[in-house]
C-alpha cells in the first residue's frame, strides 16, 4: 500500500498513453487524480519524453522528489514500433495534416526497402518536423507552421542504433527502431520515403521502451486510477 508520503518523496509511475491525448493532459490527470486520493493540496508530476497525440506507448511519469530524475530518464535510449506509409507525405510528416504530394512506389521492392534502412543507421543528421512542440525564438514550431509561416530549420544529429523492418503490407510498411534521444520518427518517415525515391508518412507509432523501463510493464491510466483508489480505500 503506498500512501501519500510515497508519492511527495518521489515515485515512477509507467503508464502506456492512449491515442488522441497530449502527454501533458496524462500529467494533468494523474497529478489531479493523486491530490484527490490522498488529499494534497499540491504535488509535483512531470513526464520523462513527450509522445505526439497520435502516439501511444510509455510514458515515464515521475511524482514528487523524482521529478530530479527527468533529465536523467528523457537521455536514455528509446525504442519504438509504428507503421511508415509509403508514396505519399503529409506536412506534419504524419496523420496530424492531411495528405499534400503522392510519389511512384512501382520501382520500390521489398529488398530496396529493407536495404535502404541501412543508410538510417549510426549517427543522422535529422530535421525536426515543423509540426513539433520545439521551441525557436520562444514560440513552439507548430505555432508557426500553422499561421502559415516558414521557419528555417537546423538540422542535429541523432543517433539510431537498430532499424528493423517487421512487416511489409503493400505500402504499409512495419518497423521497430532503438534511437537516442531527440530522434523524430516522423522525420524518419519523411527522409526513409525521400531515400526510395518516393514519400513516406507516419501512420501508427508506440513508444515501447526508454532505457531498462517497459511497456508491458506500464498501466494504463484507468488502471493507475484503480490502483490509487484501492490504496486509500
Amino acid at each position: 500500500m503506498k500512501t501519500s508520503e510515497d508519492y511527495l518523496s518521489g515515485q515512477v509511475l509507467l503508464i502506456d498513453k492512449p491515442l488522441n491525448w497530449t502527454s501533458f493532459q496524462v500529467v494533468n490527470k494523474l497529478r489531479w487524480e493523486i491530490r484527490q486520493a490522498f488529499k494534497i493540496k499540491k504535488i509535483k508530476v512531470g513526464h520523462a519524453g513527450t509522445l505526439d497525440p497520435l502516439a501511444t506507448g510509455l510514458l515515464v511519469i515521475c511524482t514528487g522528489k523524482m521529478t530530479k530524475q527527468i533529465n536523467t530518464f528523457q537521455g536514455q535510449i528509446k525504442e519504438y514500433t509504428g507503421t511508415f506509409v509509403l508514396g505519399s507525405t503529409t506536412p506534419s510528416f504524419d496523420l496530424e495534416t492531411e495528405i499534400d504530394k503522392t510519389f511512384p512506389t512501382e520501382h520500390i521492392t521489398e529488398d530496396l526497402i529493407r536495404a535502404t534502412t541501412r543508410q538510417f543507421l549510426g549517427d543522422v543528421q535529422q530535421y525536426p518536423p515543423v509540426f513539433s512542440a520545439l521551441k525557436k525564438d520562444g514560440k513552439r514550431l507548430y505555432e508557426y507552421a500553422r499561421a502559415g509561416e516558414n521557419v528555417e530549420l537546423k538540422s542535429r544529429s541523432v543517433n539510431i542504433s537498430e532499424f528493423e523492418i517487421t512487416k511489409i503490407t503493400g505500402l504499409n510498411i512495419e518497423f521497430r527502431v532503438v534511437c537516442s534521444k531527440g530522434t523524430y520518427i516522423r522525420s524518419l518517415a519523411n527522409d526513409f520515403g525521400k531515400a526510395l525515391k518516393s514519400g513516406a508518412h507516419l501512420s501508427v507509432l508506440r513508444r515501447t521502451k526508454i532505457g531498462a523501463f517497459d511497456v508491458e510493464k506500464a498501466l494504463s491510466i484507468e488502471g493507475l486510477i484503480e490502483q490509487l483508489n484501492n490504496q486509500t480505500h
